[in-house]
């Protein structure tokens, strides 16, 4: 493609990393897992991390762990807010422990809540708001505890498009009680498949552990806040299982390539922010397409399109026309979540109309961001669109 939505971050520093871990002949749940941990809480500002199998798996393990805290834990029925556009598996893992999703509108700059419309969803039913940092740009936090305002409402943070982002110089993804990132190939930084949940509760990080591998206590202290003193016999606590747990275990070259890859990923944003100024330089006045409002500062997961209502030609007809061009592009995320067939299964409701989150739907994509120049793609584009 002459312009891609994605492309590998790695060089030989990944390669030998990867032929580090051979070389040991230790594949899984090793050192360099717990040392990619270490790194990862110390770069986003928590206590604890958890590393696992992919973005996916970080969803479902948080929303898990509140299901099984000792205290104020969530149950069936509890009510969930959650915004009209983002991933499926930010949106599953509710379902799966049978939370009642409250979906409500974005807001047309930013894409993420239109913080209006979800302080009117707020009542005394709530017990969660997950905030979702689309394509790189972080919510206004700020706001978001302001309609809180101090009530026993968890907040859980799906940071997996926005790793790096940042809101008041402190990092996405450490705002809520857990906060979720991925590091899939087409992310901000490629263990090619990988997620990380991160907490400053030593109780939601310790009923992670158990739950990543199995529900068994091999991998929690010796004193620890799921099962209580573990038994001095090894043998009796290799499989002892305390918790409905799952294997969501990275490999050790995963985590290999994660050590390696965190250390780039602040030139990676920078540049990636250097991509969006000239972005903005060419869009931001453009007389058919508005593009995405930073928040705080976006570390610029890719580049939204969203035609406005003189456009002279349709979403669809533009998607096809680009591809046609060599250039590749994507429906924002999910569009409305809510046209998605699989609600059949979900115990959920609807606060307000659903306005912006229906036109992303109908006339909104998205182009690629990268860790290197974009000089040349951009002004493509930009050639290619005022060829219409």
């Amino acid at each position: 493609m002459k312009y891609s939505l994605a492309s590998s971050t790695w060089d030989e520093k990944e390669r030998s990393a990867i032929q580090s871990v051979v070389d040991s002949d230790m594949f899984t749940m090793g050192d360099r897992v717990k040392a990619f941990e270490r790194d990862s809480a110390d770069f986003f500002g928590s206590k604890y991390a958890v590393m696992v199998n992919s973005g996916s798996s970080a969803n479902l393990i948080a929303v898990a762990a509140l299901c099984y805290r000792k205290y104020n834990a969530l149950k069936p029925g509890d009510e969930v807010i959650v915004p009209a556009v983002s991933w499926g598996t930010t949106f599953h893992p509710l379902q799966q422990y049978g939370l009642h999703c409250r979906f409500v509108d974005i807001d047309a700059d930013t894409l993420n809540y239109d913080l209006e419309k979800l302080s009117k969803a707020v009542t005394n039913r709530t017990r969660m708001i997950v905030a979702v940092n689309l394509l790189g740009n972080p919510n206004d936090y700020d706001q978001i505890r302001t309609i809180i305002n101090g009530r026993d409402i968890i907040l859980l943070e799906d940071n997996c498009e926005s790793m790096g982002a940042e809101f008041k110089g402190r990092q996405a993804g450490s705002f809520g009680l857990l906060g979720t990132f991925s590091s899939f190939f087409s992310h901000h930084i490629s263990t090619m498949e990988g997620g990380i949940v991160v907490t400053d509760d030593e109780e939601l990080y310790q009923i992670m552990l158990s739950l990543r591998s199995h529900g068994w206590t091999r991998h929690l202290p010796e004193k620890n806040l799921v099962s209580g003193t573990k038994s001095a016999d090894p043998f009796e606590e290799s499989f002892k299982f305390v918790l409905p747990g799952y294997n969501m275990r990275p490999g050790e070259i995963h985590a290999a390539i994660g050590i390696e890859q965190l250390k780039k990923l602040p030139d990676f944003v920078r540049v990636r922010r250097q991509n969006a100024k000239l972005f903005q330089e060419q869009f931001i006045d453009h007389p058919w397409i508005s593009i995405q409002k930073e928040c705080g500062k976006s570390s610029w997961f890719g580049f939204a399109l969203i035609l406005k209502q003189n456009a002279p030609i349709g979403r669809n007809q533009l998607a096809r026309y680009l591809q046609e061009k060599d250039i590749a592009c994507r429906p924002i995320v999910s569009g409305n979540f809510l046209k998605s067939p699989v609600l059949k299964y979900y115990n959920y409701s609807v606060a307000g109309e659903i306005v912006q989150a229906e036109n992303i739907d109908k006339n909104g994509l998205f182009v690629g961001n990268h860790h290197f120049p974009l000089n040349e793609q951009i002004q493509f584009l930009k050639d290619i669109l005022e060829s219409i």
